[in-house]
């Protein structure tokens, strides 16, 4: 039976956080274009697999998080999903311009947003969009 392009949307997605729930960075990886649009919550945005990939490396450097009660919603063409989810997180090293890490624990509700977008090698995200309230964050850390 063939996936519709709604379900393999949804289908991507859903891979893509149990890889990121199993600290699997490679598995991350293998669904996101070469060319992949990463835009960083109240940051930069970033383009290529590469690049990405040096952002999961300082992220599991700084931050021990898991994606729980996860909605994912996907257009009827597959073109674009959303995910909203819950990360309890533990801030392990201080990151650069942040408070100071000790250990804190953290629980903040993020929503994030895809493109996917068939790469010649079947349907991959091409986009990762990511948003959740930095203040909160910073609160519950003791900034």
């Amino acid at each position: 039976m063939t996936l519709s392009l709604q379900e393999t949307a949804l289908t991507l997605v859903q891979q893509y956080y149990a890889a990121f729930n199993a600290a699997d960075a490679a598995g991350m990886l293998a669904l996101l274009s070469e060319d992949v649009r990463h835009d960083i919550n109240e940051g930069e945005t970033q383009i290529g697999r590469d690049t990405f990939q040096a952002f999961l490396a300082k992220m599991d450097a700084h931050y021990r998080e898991q994606a729980a009660d996860l909605v994912v919603m996907a257009s009827a063409d597959g073109t674009r999903a959303a995910a909203e989810f819950i990360i309890h997180g533990e801030y392990l090293k201080t990151d650069t311009g942040l408070p100071e890490a000790a250990g804190q624990r953290y629980v903040l509700p993020v929503g994030a947003f895809f493109e996917v977008r068939d790469g010649g090698h079947g349907p991959q995200i091409s986009r990762v969009t990511n948003y959740y309230n930095l203040a909160d964050w910073t609160r519950q850390v003791g900034g």
